[in-house]
């Protein structure tokens, strides 16, 4: 599950970023960071369900900062 939510957590905007000419790609890679965004939440759901993480403000505080992320990302 960790290795999971490491790859979900990586941000595409870099990569998005670095295609900004080709506002397709841009937009497409935009997408692809919110999208991962959203699976690196549903991961930390799942870690807490099956209490692999059992510190519940931490998971609350967690969360929080990934839907700030989101809407950050989403204003972008």
């Amino acid at each position: 599950m960790g290795s999971q939510i490491k790859r979900s957590s990586k941000s595409n905007i870099v990569e998005g970023y670095r295609r900004r000419k080709y506002t397709g790609d841009y937009i497409r890679f935009i997408i692809y960071a919110l999208a991962s965004n959203d699976e690196t939440i549903d991961h930390l759901g799942t870690l807490f369900e099956t209490k692999s993480l059992t510190n519940e403000e931490v998971c609350n505080d967690l969360h929080l900062r990934l839907q700030k992320l989101g809407i950050k990302i989403n204003n972008f």
